[in-house]
């Protein structure tokens, strides 16, 4: 027998962020308005539904865990009080109001009507793409998010307009009803309104009765100076609606920097290659080194440079995200081999390398 968590595609210790996203996906899929005319998309949306209203709700999904669908332990063969032996404990017996409730006074555990308890709802994650210049100065920009909020038609109730839920009239409200089991009496949840305690019997056309739909909402957003690859934003009360009056989750928007050309991120730095020739590695000079804003700064190689050296420019890196300071650019010197020599450069590399030849430096050779 198909289960809840077979209907939405997940296991059974799936966490709430998985059966939300689950449900979000079948439901795009399964949505009427996406298939008009189909009696089976429309059928498979209602059982979607009815899976995410049950196991969405920690208290009914652990009462369906407990309890199963049909109101014996765990969906099996049915539990008997009377049976002690085996591995039967006192948990086995749940609340012990709820246990007695259906003796004494019918009441639905210790409070009497059940009322859902406010929820939450999720946090939502989006990427944005961000141009390696725009992550150094920062920008505004405006991103679509879809998210799952309250039906516009009938506020969330998933009654036409006009009507609203009713009292469940087989459970009088309660949420619960109370199935006799010898010496005690179980409770389970109310399989006309799944623990609700109220009914729609005039669902609304636009949700089909849900009291949600998804929707895709713009937002500004703006990314400071200095964010990097994976750095994330928190927007707070801009994610999925809550549920039974709890506030919503938040939003997350989580930057994508682009790879510049030239420079190469480490920390707040910026690594940036400097070709420089073996005279100027060697005799000594003056080089003009790029830097992220468009300017260029002067920066003196000292005479004897290795490649691969780097020399640091202080101030010139990254902003920092947590104050106004900013990293630095660390030139990267590279020696530059010609391609072609002029006569007089040939001349006087041969004869450099004459000169080598007659005093040999020992430390080339260490």
């Amino acid at each position: 027998m198909a289960t809840l968590y077979d209907t939405l595609g997940v296991k059974k210790g799936a966490s709430a962020d998985e059966i939300k996203k689950a449900y979000r996906k079948l439901a795009a899929q399964y949505h009427p308005d996406k298939n008009p005319g189909d009696a089976t998309a429309e059928e498979k949306f209602k059982e979607v539904q009815n899976a995410y209203d049950t196991l969405s709700d920690p208290e009914k999904r652990k009462q369906y865990d407990t309890f199963g669908g049909d109101g014996r332990r765990g969906g099996g063969p049915g539990f008997d009080p009377r049976n002690f032996g085996g591995n039967f404990t006192v948990n086995d017996l749940g609340d012990l109001g709820d246990l007695f409730g259906g003796l004494f006074g019918g009441r639905a555990g210790r409070g009497g009507t059940r009322r859902a308890q406010p929820e939450r709802g999720s946090d939502v994650e989006v990427p944005v793409s961000v141009s390696f210049e725009d992550s150094l100065r920062g920008l505004e920009t405006k991103i679509p998010v879809e998210v799952t909020t309250a039906c516009r038609e009938c506020g969330g109730t998933g009654a036409e307009p006009g009507t609203s839920p009713i009292i469940c009239p087989q459970c009088n409200g309660r949420g619960v009803i109370a199935e006799s089991q010898g010496l005690f009496a179980l409770s389970e949840p109310c399989p006309r309104c799944r623990g609700n305690g109220t009914v729609v019997e005039k669902p609304c056309r636009n949700c089909h009765g849900s009291g949600r739909e998804i929707r895709t909402k713009t937002y500004t957003v703006k990314i400071p100076a200095g964010v990097k690859d994976g750095t994330r934003i928190r927007m707070k009360g801009k994610g999925e609606a809550g549920e039974s009056g709890g506030p919503a989750g938040d939003l997350f928007v989580v930057t994508r920097v682009q790879p510049s050309k030239l420079f190469r991120r480490r920390g707040d730095d910026l690594v940036v290659e400097v070709p420089v020739t073996y005279a100027e590695a060697a005799l000594g000079a003056t080089v003009e080194v790029p830097t992220p804003y468009g300017d260029r700064v002067s920066l003196k190689v000292p005479a004897g440079t290795q490649d691969g050296r780097q020399l640091r420019i202080r101030g010139h890196g990254a902003p920092k995200l947590k104050g106004g300071a900013k990293g630095d650019v660390i030139a990267r010197l590279r020696l530059s081999v010609p391609k072609k020599l002029t006569k007089k450069e040939r001349e006087a590399l041969e004869e450099l390398q004459k000169v080598s030849r007659e005093n040999p430096r020992e430390e080339l050779y260490a």
